[in-house]
Parts: C-alpha cells; structure tokens; sequence
C-alpha cells in the first residue's frame, strides 16, 4: 500500500498537487464525537488509523472520505470529501444507514457495514454487494490500485 500511496504522491506533483497530510490527535478526537453526535455511528479504528497518516484523498476519479474540512484547524493541501458531510447526503436514503460510506469513485460506494462489520465495494447506484474484503487496508489498498490504473 506504502508503494501506491507514493505512487501517487508523485503523480500528484507532477501537476503541483499533494496529498494531505494526516489528522491531529485532536482533530480525530473531534472527528469521533462529532460522527458519533451527527450520524450514530462508531468509526472503524482501521479507518481512523489511515486518517493519521493521510486525511483523505482524491485521485482519478476514487476518493476516500477524510476528516470534515470545518474541523481541520489548519491548512489542507487538496479538497478533503468529509465523512461527516457525505454520510448525512447517502443518508437520505434509509435502507442506506446501515453502512458508514468511506469513500466512492464513479461506480462504487466503499463501505463499512455496521451490522455485519465487514467492508464491501457496492455498485453505484444500486447498492448491490460487488466485493466483500477483510478489512479497511484491503479495501483501501484496492482503490489505490484501481485509481493507479
């Protein structure tokens, strides 16, 4: 995942773009109360762990969620899709609030399944089960890989 993650680092500055850099300690402990205050939800300790290393990110057309921008005290390097802000958007829908959405592309929603505790790629829109994996690193690892393609 190391590899991807400077794969795409590099890319990113061809262009004069970065990559965030991680949460602080007391922006994820806002982040944690407030996605539990504002969505009823437990974040995955695996997720929250990558936010510490990297607050989100966006590339080629794939997008993990990050930590809201209106927590982030300081600066951030590109636009942060918050958790909070897009869960309340999928919400909407109710059948969908038994996942926490952690990241989408143009035909996926990534997510976390509250009930099951498993993580899926579901097809967008339909909602349908495409791949079930074992844990967030190895769904992360394949948006990476499908956003390096």
């Amino acid at each position: 995942m190391e590899g991807k993650i400077e794969k795409i680092i590099e890319e990113k500055g061809l262009y004069g773009e970065e990559v965030n850099a991680g949460g602080t300690e007391e922006e994820i402990e806002i982040f944690i109360k407030r996605s539990a205050d504002e969505l009823n939800v437990n974040l995955p300790d695996e997720y929250v762990s990558v936010l510490k290393e990297m607050n989100g990110i966006e590339f080629n057309g794939f997008i993990v969620y990050g930590i809201d921008e209106s927590i982030i005290k300081g600066d951030w390097k590109q636009h942060i899709n918050g958790l909070i802000e897009c869960n309340k958007i999928w919400y909407e829908n109710e059948w969908q609030k038994q996942y926490i959405f952690l990241g989408e592309s143009n035909i996926s929603w990534y997510v976390y399944d509250l009930e099951a505790a498993k993580y899926y790629e579901l097809d967008n829109p339909s909602g349908r089960v495409d791949e079930e994996y074992s844990s967030f690193s190895a769904l992360l690892e394949k948006i990476l890989s499908d956003s390096l393609i």
